[in-house]
This record gives C-alpha cells, sequence and structure tokens, in this order.
C-alpha cells in the first residue's frame, strides 16, 4: 500500500515504538496532515494535536512564527515552515512537529506562484528539515501532494535521526563502544 495513509501509519509506528509524540500545523492542507495521521487506528497514542493556521495572524500569534518574517516575506517561505514545525512542538508539548504552508490556487500568493509549497519537521533538540516543493495540478492535487510530502520528510528525518542516535551509541564505526 503506498499514499498517505501508509505514510502517515509508517510515521506513527516509528513514533510509538520510540514513546515519541507528533503535532501538526497545516496551512495550506487545512487538516489534511492531521487527517490522514488520525485515520490510522492507535494515531493517539502518538498524535498529541493540530493546529490549522490558515490565517497569517495565527502563524505569529499561535505558533510564534516571527512577525518581521511574516511581514518581509509573506507565509509563504521555508523559514517560516519551519517557525511553524517548532512553534507546534512547543504549543502541542510534543517531540516532533510537522509543518505546510504554500499556495494551493488558484491564485498566486505573497509573489510565489500557485504550486510553490514548504514543509517542514522539527524533532528533539531543533533537528529536522524543509522541503521546497513546485507542484503541479489543481487545488485538490497540490494539497494532496502536499500531504504525502510532509509525511515523506517526517519519515526521512525519523530514518536519518534514528541513524544520528545509532551512531552516537554505537560509535562511528556501527561497533559497541567499550
Amino acid at each position: 500500500m503506498t499514499g498517505p495513509g501508509s505514510a502517515a501509519a509508517g510515521a506513527l509506528e516509528a513514533l510509538a515504538g520510540r514513546g515519541q509524540s507528533l503535532a501538526v500545523a497545516e496551512s495550506l492542507t487545512g487538516g489534511l496532515v492531521a487527517g490522514a495521521l488520525t485515520g490510522v487506528p492507535g494515531a493517539s497514542r502518538v498524535l498529541r494535536g493540530s493546529v490549522t493556521a490558515y490565517a497569517t495572524d495565527l502563524k505569529r500569534d499561535v505558533l510564534g512564527v516571527d512577525g518581521a518574517l511574516l511581514a518581509a516575506r509573506g507565509a509563504v517561505d521555508a523559514e517560516v515552515a519551519r517557525q511553524m514545525a517548532s512553534g507546534v512542538r512547543r504549543v502541542l508539548g510534543a517531540d516532533w512537529g510537522v509543518a505546510t504552508t504554500g499556495v494551493a490556487g488558484p491564485d498566486p500568493q505573497d509573489g510565489q506562484p500557485v504550486g510553490t509549497v514548504f514543509v517542514a519537521v522539527e524533532g528533539p533538540e531543533g533537528r529536522g528539515g524543509v522541503r521546497r516543493l513546485a507542484l503541479d495540478g489543481d487545488r485538490d492535487r497540490i494539497r494532496m501532494d502536499t500531504v504525502q510530502a510532509a509525511l515523506a520528510l517526517l519519515l526521512s528525518e525519523l530514518a536519518e535521526n534514528r541513524a544520528a542516535q545509532d551512531t552516537e551509541q554505537r560509535g562511528g564505526n556501527g561497533c559497541l563502544q567499550p
């Protein structure tokens, strides 16, 4: 099985195995990432909650995104996505945060063309990443592709975080250190 459901299940399973939690901040996806996650039985063991911050002032006031950054660059920006992921972790008390922001259409926004999307993930100790996407299709396709990209980034960051933990615990060459 492929798609948002399997990616959501994989992420939730990985987080549950670590005893870690997740929070989601969404803009253009309007709750679709949280919906994909809550569609998986047992999601409540991991998912703390979500914030749909569609309006720019909510990104600032609820998630703590820097107001000067929003004024200078608009809401469709890599650093905004990163701050959304960080903010939702803090606000909802989660180990990991996922965020989406972008332009689903039909019109450009903040000087960005339709299909410009940023997804971000932040984990323990601020580790994480941001991806810029240039998506094609109608509004529904862009939103669904964003959900898939956000969950794929989460899975990737979880795998990298696991590899980093293994390296730290076992030493750089994979052998147990005395």
